[in-house]
């Protein structure tokens, strides 16, 4: 499925499908203004340190960022916007802002999701370390896939009645795969819904095909679809794998059933797979 068939795919559920009764959060402004900011040839500073300070919790977070032991230079302690965002350099503080604004503008509080932002942005963390270690793609794209991979499952627990009992349905079964069972109890599922929210939001496209194909592995190498969109697919099961180790898990059926052909596709071998999980740990214990 191309990025334009995806789109189409989306557009028909939202109209006359299973997703017209999904409530989709709007964009908030500051993203939106965000988005549009980097989106030109030479980023817009200036707007982007306006946005930093329209809101005091997200400059405190950006401080609290730069200040931390992942970013700390020597020297004195960043106390300004400014010197926050020249420590970060501009895509880190964007990716950031953008990490600040989605986590408010989806709220989560449901034992189903425990800890859900959390690991979004762990995820978030690892795929922007995995991109830098790969030719082709782009950081701060990888860095929002990780962020949005997963974010059609609050959207669908605040729309879909009966959906956290689907959660635990899902989770529990061995004989399907988790979206297998949100289809047949809710005819769609959170690859599909996460991509509506990436295309309501008007994101990039890359992202919205990325995030509706996440959990179709078996399509990795599939000459319809664009490169980038299996790089981004095949990272985001080495990313969640990371994740996984870190926080002392099991490998999930996704990796038992998928990691050959993922890890093929980024031409990573083992050896390769050991040293990121090295280097990444010290990111992900601060995240």
């Amino acid at each position: 499925m191309k990025t334009q068939a995806i789109r189409e795919e989306i557009d028909t559920a939202r109209s006359g499908g299973a997703l017209r009764q999904i409530v989709i959060p709007p964009c908030p402004e500051l993203l939106a203004r965000l988005q549009q900011a980097m989106a030109q040839a030479e980023p817009d500073l200036n707007e982007v340190a306006r946005i930093a300070t329209a809101d005091v919790a997200m400059s405190a977070t950006l401080l609290r960022t730069a200040n931390s032991p992942l970013y700390k230079a020597e020297g004195q302690p960043c106390s300004t916007v400014g010197q926050a965002m020249n420590r970060l350099g501009l895509r880190e503080t964007a990716a950031i802002l953008t990490g600040f604004l989605v986590r408010n503008a989806i709220p989560v509080n449901s034992p189903q999701l425990a800890r859900f932002w959390e690991r979004s942005t762990k995820r978030a963390i690892a795929m922007d370390f995995i991109a830098r270690q790969l030719p082709g793609l782009s950081p701060e794209l990888a860095y929002t896939f990780g962020l949005f991979c997963h974010v059609g499952m609050p959207v669908l627990l605040q729309s879909v009645r009966g959906y956290g009992s689907t959660m635990v349905e899902a989770g529990a079964r061995i004989d399907r795969p988790y979206i297998a069972t949100e289809n047949a109890n809710h005819r769609t599922d959170h690859a599909v819904v996460g991509a509506l929210v990436v295309r309501a939001w008007n994101m990039a496209p890359e992202l919205m095909a990325a995030i509706r194909l996440h959990h179709d592995f078996v399509s990795l190498g599939d000459g319809s679809i664009e490169a980038e969109i299996h790089t981004l697919v095949a990272a985001g099961l080495v990313a969640e794998q990371l994740m996984r180790a870190h926080e002392g898990l099991v490998p999930d059926a996704d990796w038992a059933l998928h990691s050959a052909r993922a890890l093929d596709w980024l031409q990573v071998g083992a050896e390769e797979l050991e040293l990121w999980d090295e280097q990444l740990r010290p990111m992900l214990d601060e995240a």
